[in-house]
Protein backbone atom coordinates (compact mmCIF):
# COMPACT_ATOMS: atom_id res chain seq x y z
CA UNK A 1 0.00 0.00 0.00
CA UNK A 2 3.03 2.37 1.13
CA UNK A 3 4.09 1.61 -2.32
CA UNK A 4 1.13 2.76 -4.22
CA UNK A 5 0.91 5.82 -2.42
CA UNK A 6 4.36 6.79 -3.05
CA UNK A 7 3.40 5.80 -7.15
CA UNK A 8 0.66 8.23 -6.90
CA UNK A 9 2.37 10.97 -5.57
CA UNK A 10 5.14 10.76 -8.11
CA UNK A 11 2.65 10.56 -11.10
CA UNK A 12 0.99 13.59 -9.64
CA UNK A 13 4.01 15.30 -9.12
CA UNK A 14 4.93 14.75 -12.63
CA UNK A 15 1.63 15.76 -14.10
CA UNK A 16 1.88 19.03 -11.99
CA UNK A 17 5.52 19.25 -12.95
CA UNK A 18 4.27 18.73 -16.78
CA UNK A 19 1.62 21.16 -16.64
CA UNK A 20 3.32 24.10 -15.23
CA UNK A 21 5.85 23.50 -18.10
CA UNK A 22 3.87 23.62 -20.62
CA UNK A 23 2.01 26.44 -18.94
CA UNK A 24 5.46 28.10 -18.81
CA UNK A 25 5.88 27.58 -22.20
CA UNK A 26 2.81 28.55 -23.27
CA UNK A 27 3.40 32.11 -21.58
CA UNK A 28 6.66 32.25 -23.29
CA UNK A 29 5.37 31.81 -26.59
CA UNK A 30 2.99 34.60 -25.77
CA UNK A 31 5.44 37.09 -24.61
CA UNK A 32 7.62 36.16 -27.89
CA UNK A 33 4.31 36.57 -30.24
CA UNK A 34 3.94 40.02 -28.31
CA UNK A 35 7.33 41.09 -28.63
CA UNK A 36 7.34 40.27 -32.48
CA UNK A 37 4.58 42.43 -32.82
CA UNK A 38 5.51 45.25 -31.00
CA UNK A 39 8.59 45.22 -33.47
CA UNK A 40 7.25 43.77 -36.33
CA UNK A 41 7.67 46.93 -39.25
CA UNK A 42 3.85 47.91 -40.36
CA UNK A 43 3.83 50.06 -44.16
CA UNK A 44 0.63 50.99 -45.37
CA UNK A 45 0.58 51.22 -49.23
CA UNK A 46 -1.87 53.72 -50.79
CA UNK A 47 -3.22 53.04 -54.61
CA UNK A 48 -5.10 54.75 -56.72
CA UNK A 49 -8.67 54.71 -57.50
CA UNK A 50 -8.92 56.69 -60.63
CA UNK A 51 -9.29 54.63 -63.92
CA UNK A 52 -10.01 56.82 -66.81
CA UNK A 53 -7.20 58.15 -68.69
CA UNK A 54 -7.87 61.81 -69.30
CA UNK A 55 -10.48 61.98 -72.28
CA UNK A 56 -8.73 59.36 -74.49
CA UNK A 57 -11.38 56.40 -73.75
CA UNK A 58 -8.38 54.20 -72.26
CA UNK A 59 -7.96 52.57 -68.92
CA UNK A 60 -4.92 53.66 -66.67
CA UNK A 61 -4.94 52.67 -62.70
CA UNK A 62 -1.94 51.83 -60.51
CA UNK A 63 1.36 49.87 -62.47
CA UNK A 64 1.44 46.57 -61.23
CA UNK A 65 5.51 46.56 -61.33
CA UNK A 66 5.19 49.34 -58.90
CA UNK A 67 3.26 47.53 -56.47
CA UNK A 68 4.43 44.42 -56.53
CA UNK A 69 8.40 44.77 -56.67
CA UNK A 70 8.41 46.80 -53.20
CA UNK A 71 4.99 44.80 -51.86
CA UNK A 72 7.47 41.34 -52.01
CA UNK A 73 10.61 43.04 -51.04
CA UNK A 74 8.85 44.50 -47.83
CA UNK A 75 6.72 41.41 -47.33
CA UNK A 76 9.90 38.75 -47.51
CA UNK A 77 11.50 41.07 -45.10
CA UNK A 78 8.61 40.63 -42.62
CA UNK A 79 7.06 43.87 -42.91
CA UNK A 80 3.29 43.84 -42.56
CA UNK A 81 1.40 45.68 -45.16
CA UNK A 82 -1.82 47.36 -45.20
CA UNK A 83 -3.13 48.47 -48.80
CA UNK A 84 -5.67 51.74 -49.26
CA UNK A 85 -7.19 53.44 -52.00
CA UNK A 86 -9.63 56.56 -52.12
CA UNK A 87 -12.77 54.28 -52.96
CA UNK A 88 -11.75 51.28 -51.39
CA UNK A 89 -11.91 47.56 -52.83
CA UNK A 90 -10.13 46.80 -55.88
CA UNK A 91 -7.95 49.53 -57.33
CA UNK A 92 -7.97 49.57 -61.30
CA UNK A 93 -4.69 48.07 -63.04
CA UNK A 94 -3.28 50.20 -65.72
CA UNK A 95 -4.10 47.00 -68.59
CA UNK A 96 -0.33 48.57 -70.04
CA UNK A 97 1.60 47.29 -67.35
CA UNK A 98 0.42 43.68 -67.61
CA UNK A 99 1.75 43.59 -71.04
CA UNK A 100 4.05 40.75 -71.76
CA UNK A 101 6.92 43.55 -72.19
CA UNK A 102 6.03 44.96 -68.72
CA UNK A 103 6.29 41.51 -67.07
CA UNK A 104 9.70 41.45 -64.18
CA UNK A 105 9.94 38.77 -61.79
CA UNK A 106 8.17 40.43 -58.97
CA UNK A 107 4.98 41.19 -61.58
CA UNK A 108 4.83 36.95 -62.21
CA UNK A 109 4.97 36.29 -58.78
CA UNK A 110 2.00 38.82 -58.44
CA UNK A 111 0.30 36.84 -61.34
CA UNK A 112 0.20 33.68 -59.50
CA UNK A 113 -0.30 34.96 -55.84
CA UNK A 114 -3.42 34.66 -55.48
CA UNK A 115 -3.90 35.72 -51.99
CA UNK A 116 -1.87 38.89 -52.79
CA UNK A 117 -4.71 39.52 -55.23
CA UNK A 118 -7.54 38.43 -52.96
CA UNK A 119 -6.18 41.49 -50.91
CA UNK A 120 -5.57 43.74 -53.06
CA UNK A 121 -9.44 43.02 -54.25
CA UNK A 122 -10.53 44.66 -50.56
CA UNK A 123 -7.97 47.49 -50.58
CA UNK A 124 -9.37 49.84 -47.00
CA UNK A 125 -11.21 53.53 -47.62
CA UNK A 126 -8.15 55.88 -47.21
CA UNK A 127 -10.27 57.72 -44.93
CA UNK A 128 -10.33 55.13 -42.22
CA UNK A 129 -6.48 54.61 -42.56
CA UNK A 130 -4.28 56.90 -39.75
CA UNK A 131 -0.56 57.17 -39.69
CA UNK A 132 -0.66 55.92 -35.65
CA UNK A 133 -0.81 52.56 -37.26
CA UNK A 134 2.26 52.29 -39.38
CA UNK A 135 6.08 53.01 -39.63
CA UNK A 136 5.69 54.06 -43.47
CA UNK A 137 3.38 55.16 -46.31
CA UNK A 138 4.51 54.74 -49.46
CA UNK A 139 2.94 55.18 -52.72
CA UNK A 140 3.26 53.21 -56.32
CA UNK A 141 2.31 55.02 -59.27
CA UNK A 142 0.69 54.83 -62.83
CA UNK A 143 -1.27 57.75 -64.14
CA UNK A 144 -4.36 56.99 -61.91
CA UNK A 145 -2.57 59.11 -59.14
CA UNK A 146 -1.94 62.16 -61.42
CA UNK A 147 -6.30 63.07 -61.18
CA UNK A 148 -7.29 61.29 -57.87
CA UNK A 149 -4.22 61.30 -55.38
CA UNK A 150 -2.72 64.51 -56.21
CA UNK A 151 -5.93 66.53 -55.17
CA UNK A 152 -6.87 63.75 -52.67
CA UNK A 153 -7.94 65.52 -49.00
CA UNK A 154 -7.10 62.63 -46.83
CA UNK A 155 -4.43 61.51 -48.84
CA UNK A 156 -2.96 64.73 -48.02
CA UNK A 157 -3.64 65.20 -44.67
CA UNK A 158 -2.14 61.59 -44.61
CA UNK A 159 1.06 62.25 -45.99
CA UNK A 160 1.48 65.74 -43.84
CA UNK A 161 0.84 63.38 -40.67
CA UNK A 162 3.53 60.87 -41.39
CA UNK A 163 5.53 63.61 -42.02
CA UNK A 164 4.65 66.01 -38.73
CA UNK A 165 5.70 62.39 -36.59
CA UNK A 166 8.75 61.58 -38.54
CA UNK A 167 7.65 58.84 -40.82
CA UNK A 168 9.01 57.95 -43.60
CA UNK A 169 6.85 58.95 -46.80
CA UNK A 170 8.31 57.21 -50.18
CA UNK A 171 6.57 57.52 -54.01
CA UNK A 172 8.14 56.24 -57.24
CA UNK A 173 7.10 57.05 -61.21
CA UNK A 174 4.11 58.64 -60.99
CA UNK A 175 3.17 58.72 -57.82
CA UNK A 176 5.23 61.87 -56.93
CA UNK A 177 1.94 63.87 -58.02
CA UNK A 178 0.83 63.24 -54.70
CA UNK A 179 3.27 65.98 -53.28
CA UNK A 180 1.01 68.55 -55.34
CA UNK A 181 -1.01 70.12 -52.42
CA UNK A 182 1.19 68.54 -49.21
CA UNK A 183 2.73 71.35 -47.23
CA UNK A 184 5.06 71.29 -44.63
CA UNK A 185 4.52 72.70 -41.08
CA UNK A 186 6.07 76.21 -42.18
CA UNK A 187 2.89 76.30 -44.84
CA UNK A 188 5.25 75.79 -47.69
CA UNK A 189 5.14 72.73 -50.54
CA UNK A 190 6.59 69.95 -48.55
CA UNK A 191 9.42 68.91 -51.06
CA UNK A 192 10.52 72.50 -51.32
CA UNK A 193 14.23 72.74 -51.20
CA UNK A 194 14.28 68.59 -50.72
CA UNK A 195 16.29 66.14 -53.30
CA UNK A 196 13.16 64.48 -55.03
CA UNK A 197 12.96 62.99 -58.46
CA UNK A 198 9.55 61.15 -60.10
CA UNK A 199 8.66 60.10 -63.75
CA UNK A 200 10.52 62.71 -66.41
CA UNK A 201 9.48 64.70 -69.29
CA UNK A 202 10.66 63.48 -71.27
CA UNK A 203 9.56 59.81 -70.29
CA UNK A 204 6.30 61.36 -70.77
CA UNK A 205 6.60 62.42 -74.30
CA UNK A 206 8.22 58.93 -74.97
CA UNK A 207 4.74 57.47 -73.70
CA UNK A 208 2.89 59.85 -76.10
CA UNK A 209 0.86 61.55 -73.07
CA UNK A 210 2.33 65.05 -72.19
CA UNK A 211 -1.08 66.47 -73.78
CA UNK A 212 -3.19 64.18 -71.75
CA UNK A 213 -2.21 64.31 -68.35
CA UNK A 214 -3.51 66.71 -66.26
CA UNK A 215 0.53 67.97 -65.70
CA UNK A 216 3.88 66.44 -65.75
CA UNK A 217 5.48 65.24 -62.65
CA UNK A 218 8.67 66.64 -63.18
CA UNK A 219 7.29 70.37 -64.01
CA UNK A 220 5.15 70.18 -60.56
CA UNK A 221 8.22 69.16 -58.37
CA UNK A 222 9.95 71.84 -59.90
CA UNK A 223 7.44 74.63 -59.38
CA UNK A 224 7.10 73.78 -55.73
CA UNK A 225 10.46 74.12 -55.11
CA UNK A 226 12.22 70.58 -55.11
CA UNK A 227 15.22 69.89 -55.66
CA UNK A 228 14.38 67.97 -59.20
CA UNK A 229 17.09 65.36 -60.28
CA UNK A 230 16.89 62.56 -62.73
CA UNK A 231 19.33 60.08 -64.84
CA UNK A 232 18.84 58.47 -68.25
CA UNK A 233 14.77 57.83 -69.51
CA UNK A 234 13.97 54.52 -67.61
CA UNK A 235 17.93 54.15 -65.89
CA UNK A 236 16.60 53.07 -62.44
CA UNK A 237 16.60 56.07 -60.01
CA UNK A 238 16.06 57.09 -56.22
CA UNK A 239 16.89 60.14 -53.98
CA UNK A 240 16.52 59.97 -50.54
CA UNK A 241 16.13 63.29 -48.51
CA UNK A 242 15.50 62.98 -44.97
CA UNK A 243 12.16 61.22 -44.75
CA UNK A 244 11.21 61.59 -48.61
CA UNK A 245 11.94 58.84 -50.75
CA UNK A 246 11.22 59.16 -54.45
CA UNK A 247 11.82 57.18 -57.33
CA UNK A 248 12.01 57.92 -61.28
CA UNK A 249 9.91 55.40 -63.02
CA UNK A 250 8.73 51.87 -62.46
CA UNK A 251 12.33 50.39 -63.22
CA UNK A 252 13.30 52.34 -59.83
CA UNK A 253 10.51 50.80 -57.62
CA UNK A 254 12.33 47.88 -56.05
CA UNK A 255 15.57 50.98 -55.27
CA UNK A 256 12.96 52.85 -53.59
CA UNK A 257 11.37 50.06 -51.10
CA UNK A 258 15.46 49.02 -50.58
CA UNK A 259 15.65 52.64 -49.49
CA UNK A 260 12.57 52.44 -47.04
CA UNK A 261 13.76 49.48 -45.79
CA UNK A 262 16.67 51.08 -44.56
CA UNK A 263 15.12 53.73 -43.41
CA UNK A 264 13.12 51.87 -41.00
CA UNK A 265 15.84 50.29 -39.57
CA UNK A 266 18.18 53.13 -38.04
Amino acid sequence: MKYQFTLLAIVIAAVVTSCGSKQEDKSKIETINIEKEKTMKKVLFVLTSHSDLGNTGEKTGFWIEEFAAPYYLLKDKGVEITIASPKGGQPPIDPKSAAPDAQTPATVRFNGDKETQEILANTVKLETVDQAGFDAVFYPGGHGPLWDLANDKNSIALIESFYKHNKPVAAVCHAPAVFKNTKGADGLPLVKDKKVTGFTNSEEAAVQLTDVVPFLVEDMLKENGGDYSKSDDWAVYAVEDGLLITGQNPASSELVAEKLWDQLNK
